[in-house]
Formats: structure tokens, C-alpha cells, sequence
């Protein structure tokens, strides 16, 4: 599966983003004239090379927006993680690698002008949701897709970024923890619920 074809000029680089002692790699692509960039908060056991995680960044390109795809985990964590599966429900440890991501873009010559969003999936849509509390108004929206917006507990009433929650159709446990989570947003929604259903 490939991205849609796009006649806009991308500017795209290698970039390794600093979270404590940690250096975190990652590709920035972001188009011409781009009016916002989203960061991917990838989910369970996922990376930036995900071919679905691709697929939607270049969608997310072709309709203006830059992206920045990097991985949450160093590769010394990431072989951890496969054998314990701990690091990837670390939620604090991911959110405050997508606020140092977010930081970063806002103090980078060629990204500070932009407005800045989170795309979550799986534990990443957690992750997203806390660091999005965190930074408040630097975040101009938030999107969890299949995600667990429940595993950011008691920052979700301090999220004040507008926030989509996507869930598939037929995922029923994930509904369900997505309507807890939901009780408890105070921020901008669309319509009574701020989810969409999709029939998958």
C-alpha cells in the first residue's frame, strides 16, 4: 500500500530529536506552503516505517500538512521491549517524548512558524492525549485512531487541544474505554461525541 502521488515539493531530512539522554531518529517531511505538522505517536509495537503509518502520512501530505514520523523507543529499548512488552505502556515515558518532539519542532528554524498536532494510535493515542495536556495551546488538535485515550487517566480534563477519537466499528472493548475516556474530555468536540465509527 502506497501513499497517494503528489505533484507538491516536500523539503524531507533525516532528523534525530534530543529527549533527555536519549536520541531519537526520525524523518520530517513537510510540503510546500504546509499549514500545520503532525506528529505521529505511533502504538503497540508499531514504528515509523509501518506501512499504515506511511500510507497516512502521505494522505496527510498531499492535503498540505507536514509530518514527522520518529520512533518513541531507541533501539536499545525497542529489543527490550519485545521480549518484556513494558515500554511500549509506558505512557509517561512516551508522553514526554512527544512533548521533547513538539519542543523540538517549535525551536527548529524551518518548522517554528507551524502549528504543531498529535495522531495517535494504539497506546500512542494515551501518550498524545498527556502530552498534549501538557503543552496546552501549542497543540493545535489531536487525533487518536483505534487508540487508548483511557490510558491518559488524569490528564484528560486538562486536555485543551480539539480532539477526534476514531474507532473501528466493530472493536467494541475499544469503544467502551474510548466513551470512559470521553466522559471525562473537556475540550472542543464535534457534535455530542468527538468519535467517528468506521465499519472495518
Amino acid at each position: 500500500m502506497s501513499a497517494p502521488h503528489t505533484a507538491r515539493h516536500i523539503w524531507k531530512r533525516d532528523v534525530q530529536i534530543p529527549s533527555g539522554a536519549a536520541r531519537l531518529h526520525g524523518t520530517l517531511q513537510i510540503p510546500e506552503g504546509a499549514s500545520g505538522i503532525v506528529v505521529f505517536a505511533h502504538g503497540s509495537g508499531s514504528s515509523r516505517f509501518s506501512p499504515r503509518n506511511q500510507y497516512v502520512a502521505g494522505v496527510m501530505r498531499d492535503a498540505g500538512l507536514g509530518t514527522l514520523l520518529f520512533d518513541l523507543l531507541t533501539p536499545e529499548e525497542e529489543t527490550v521491549d519485545v521480549q518484556t512488552r513494558e515500554l511500549r505502556f509506558d505512557i509517561e515515558l512516551l508522553a514526554t517524548r512527544l512533548v521533547d518532539a513538539a519542543t523540538w519542532l517549535t525551536h527548529t528554524d524551518e518548522t517554528r512558524h507551524v502549528r504543531v498536532g498529535y495522531f495517535g494510535a494504539s497506546t500512542g493515542g494515551g501518550a498524545a492525549l498527556v502530552a498534549a495536556a501538557r503543552l496546552e495551546q501549542v497543540i493545535g488538535a489531536v487525533v487518536s485512531r483505534g487508540g487508548r485515550p483511557d490510558l491518559a487517566g488524569a490528564a484528560l480534563p486538562h486536555v485543551v487541544s480539539p480532539t477526534l477519537l476514531i474507532i473501528g466499528g466493530r472493536d467494541t472493548t475499544v469503544i467502551q474505554l474510548n466513551e470512559v475516556a470521553y466522559a471525562q474530555l473537556r475540550c472542543q468536540s464535534t457534535g455530542d461525541r468527538p468519535w467517528g465509527h468506521a465499519s472495518l
